[in-house]
């Protein structure tokens, strides 16, 4: 999809944002929906005068009449991830479907030694497990296993459902699963290890600050845990001889480096954190990706610290590039994306009661505001 030289008005494409760590994409979008309804690059000028004509309960009458600029996102990001968004304007929502299909690169971080139920650092805390045996050439070698086709599921325990009941329902209930559990293809195709850093300490002033989350399942999440990996496992046993076995299945029932199961690992107590000495506490390791539609990079962390014989969880997750839109080379280059804050910082003066730009915007450069400029100059048709 080319870049548009001279788009007409009002504007229907797409575009791309870069968006921030912590924020939902509903979020994003919704911010933009009210932020581009006020201006007159995206709403019709006649409808637009008689929106700004309006003040109080009639302009909220008269705006759900008119309807407001209509916006949607190629694919969604959780809230701890960060980096490219594509986003629909208009007419332009009827071509994200693409985006949804395409593939994907990603960047992420994952510290070892601990297990959460969501398999990353918003989530509570299952399990700790050793991680002193690894290193980062295992790592390496073990990112083999990880690549082509393979079959995912879903965090077992936060996302995961069947028939339309998380798994851990049937585990509080005492029922076996109908069947074994549904995955879902996936294509990695390329998968690397670009840093392995040790934690910050008086003597490696540059290593990692991650930590452990604070948050715990109670007992009995812990139990009803406990019971979901049972219960998949009891599933598994009946699954039909030469169906391939998701990989998150077959990782749950290996022995680890230790001879024990994985399920049975123990480390240092989770409370524990600050007792351990800050030059043994655990590394992180950086993938970089390349996946299909639809790839569970947080299975990937955590089934990744499962085949090491130990436990991952996600610390930090930045899309790369989605299609044509793609991140600049460093911290500050949002490349083909909008930078968040040019966007969040025109939001905040719209709720400051800031008038939008003049009707003359559409045709006169100089009385866009900085958004409408930087929005235009990345537009596509």
């Amino acid at each position: 999809m080319p870049k548009v030289i001279n788009p007409s008005i009002p504007l229907s494409g797409i575009f791309a944002v870069a968006k921030p760590s912590g924020m939902p994409s509903m979020a994003v979008v919704e911010t933009i929906q009210k932020l581009f309804s006020d201006s007159p690059l995206f709403m019709e000028a006649e409808a637009l005068e008689k929106q700004r004509a309006t003040s109080g309960k009639k302009k909220v009458k008269l705006q759900r009449k008119m309807g407001t600029v209509k916006v949607g996102q190629g694919g969604t990001l959780d809230p701890l991830a960060d980096g490219v968004l594509v986003v629909g304007i208009a007419k332009g929502t009827k071509s994200l479907g693409r985006f949804l299909h395409c593939t994907k690169e990603y960047k992420t971080i994952g510290l070892l030694g601990c297990e959460t139920d969501s398999y990353d650092s918003e989530g509570a805390r299952v399990r700790t497990a050793p991680w002193r045996h690894i290193t980062r050439e295992q790592v390496e070698a073990t990112l083999a296993r990880f690549r082509g086709p393979i079959k995912q599921v879903p965090p077992i325990y936060s996302a995961l459902k069947m028939d339309g009941k998380p798994l851990y329902e049937y585990a509080r209930e005492g029922k076996p699963l109908p069947r074994p559990i549904e995955a879902r293809d996936a294509n990695v195709i390329e998968l690397e290890l670009i840093n392995w850093q040790e934690p910050k300490s008086s003597s490696n002033h540059s290593g990692h600050t991650y930590v452990w989350p604070t948050k715990e399942l109670s007992e009995a999440d812990k139990s009803r845990y406990a019971g979901v990996k049972t219960l998949i496992a009891e599933a598994e046993a009946e699954r039909p001889a030469g169906e391939d076995k998701p990989l998150t299945a077959q990782l749950l029932d290996q022995p680890d480096s230790t001879g024990s199961s994985t399920s049975e690992q123990t480390g240092p107590a989770v409370d524990a954190w600050d007792a351990i000495p800050e030059p043994e506490r655990p590394p992180t390791f950086e993938l970089k990706m390349t996946v299909s539609s639809g790839t569970y990079v947080r299975s990937i962390v955590h089934d990744l610290g499962l085949a090491l014989g130990s436990a991952a969880h996600v610390v930090s997750l930045t899309r790369t590039r989605q299609g044509e839109f793609a991140l600049g080379e460093g911290d500050s280059n949002e490349g083909d994306c909008i930078p968040w804050s040019v966007l969040a910082d025109a939001s905040q003066n719209q709720k400051d009661g800031h008038p939008g730009s003049p009707i003359g915007a559409i045709t006169d450069e100089t009385k866009r505001a900085e958004w409408e400029q930087l929005v235009f100059s990345k537009w596509h048709d």
